[in-house]
């Protein structure tokens, strides 16, 4: 049996696993509501980046008893540009910090999506911790940026869509 979970707080990454649901005929559920990730040969979780960490990852990975014949797919969802190599690094090594070894091993494939943001749907603390962020970078030298950086002054304040569908079709090559 496949499944698609997902842990997302302002919807791009449930966006974004409903579509590959739509394509795929697997069921998506948000990491929440998942009964037992055990009986799940194939899963591909799809979870939105909150301070480099995946939302929701470590709660439903820590229910895998047994990583091994299990095929995972791994989708990250934020802001900066999925291409930059010191990007995917920090992502991958938050990752690991994130969950267990065995399971990191287990995983397949890791893809990095670029997702949306909309200020005015941002709670009071996301909003309040973004200015901060602003703040704290807003007059960096530019060679000084990281890709997170640089995506933070691009959408400070503003509503972006970078989702891209067409994106998905990687997933299922690799399914």
């Amino acid at each position: 049996m496949n499944i698609i979970l997902y842990g997302s707080r302002y919807g791009t990454a449930q966006r974004y696993a409903k579509e590959l649901s739509k394509r795929t005929n697997i069921n998506a559920v948000s990491f929440e509501n998942v009964q037992d990730i055990n009986m799940y040969d194939k899963i591909i979780y799809i979870g939105s980046l909150y301070a480099g960490s995946v939302l929701g990852l470590t709660k439903a990975f820590k229910k895998i008893k047994d990583a091994s014949g299990k095929t995972i797919i791994l989708v990250t969802i934020g802001l900066s540009d999925p291409l930059d190599d010191k990007n995917i690094h920090a992502i991958e090594k938050n990752i690991r910090n994130q969950i267990p070894n065995e399971i990191f091993n287990s995983i397949k494939k890791i893809f990095h999506f670029r997702g949306a943001i909309d200020y005015n749907k941002l709670s009071f603390g996301h909003k309040t911790m973004m200015k901060l962020l602003y703040n704290a970078i807003k007059n960096k030298p530019k060679e000084a940026l990281t890709a997170v950086d640089r995506a933070i002054i691009e959408t400070y304040n503003k509503k972006v869509d970078f989702t891209n569908f067409q994106e998905l079709e990687k997933i299922i090559c690799e399914m």
